[in-house]
């Protein structure tokens, strides 16, 4: 399985605040079959033209020191988009995932469709492929506005764990996923124990297979090589689904 999705890179943003952190979660990773990850930590649209500050590179230099080989080290950012993306930008591949043409943005929990529409079709015409994060996290989502957003090449990261979440952020994750505009899971991981391994075991158990596939691990995998990803078939979550990603998150519950 691979995450493109996750602030491992320590004491950079509000994801983990040390080397000792990262590596136990990355350990964790490993020990549920996660061969590859990608560093995204937060980095503001205004700021993108400097490209990656420096504090990065030493960060990602003391943590690739230390760890573990079996799970392989990418890099990228997580580009707010609370202002167009400066056409010098664009051409910077330290910014994009694993220095691909995929790159990850995200927006303001409020914001308007029409303005992201505007802001990911900007992106898509400097000669990337914006990747939205976690579009349920976004108020305006709607199947609909998704498919209109899909429309300018951005591709769509469900927040994976959002899937067995009650509230209207999970109810919006899972119509993305059972309409089949989700291109790709990842965790978000914060230095925390979200992981992508519970959800990936769920859809499998539940006729999901070449779906978790393509979320997990064909269209990720494509992405850091810079190659097309396939569309995702819709895939409903049932209520038995759900509470199988629910019970695999919490057993207590």
């Amino acid at each position: 399985m691979i995450d493109l999705h996750c602030h491992l890179l320590p004491g950079v943003d509000d994801g983990s605040r040390s080397i000792e952190q990262s590596v136990r979660v990355l350990e964790a990773m490993a020990a549920q079959g996660i061969t590859d990850v990608c560093l995204t930590p937060h980095l503001v649209a205004g700021r993108a033209e400097a490209g990656v500050p420096r504090a990065h590179d030493q960060a990602f230099r003391e943590l690739l020191a230390v760890a573990l080989p079996q799970v392989r080290l990418h890099r990228g950012v997580e580009l707010m988009l609370d202002r167009p993306m400066p056409p010098a930008a664009a051409t910077n591949r330290s910014l994009t995932l694993g220095g691909s043409r995929y790159l990850l943005v995200e927006f303001t929990r409020l914001v308007a469709e029409n303005a992201a529409f505007n802001a990911l079709s900007h992106v898509a015409s400097l000669g990337l492929i914006p990747v939205l994060a976690h579009p349920e996290r976004y108020a305006c989502c709607s199947p609909t506005t998704a498919s209109r957003w899909k429309e300018t090449g951005a591709l769509l990261q469900v927040d994976a764990n959002t899937l067995f979440m009650k509230r209207a952020r999970g109810q919006r994750a899972r119509q993305l996923v059972a309409a089949g505009l989700a291109d790709l899971l990842a965790a978000d991981n914060h230095g925390d124990d979200r992981t992508i391994s519970a959800p990936f075991l769920a859809l499998c158990e539940h006729d999901g297979a070449a779906q978790a596939d393509l979320l997990l691990r064909r269209n990720p995998a494509s992405i850091l090589a810079d190659e097309l990803t396939e569309t995702v078939a819709p895939l409903e979550i049932s209520t038995s689904l759900f509470s199988r990603l629910r019970q695999l998150l919490d057993p207590e519950e």
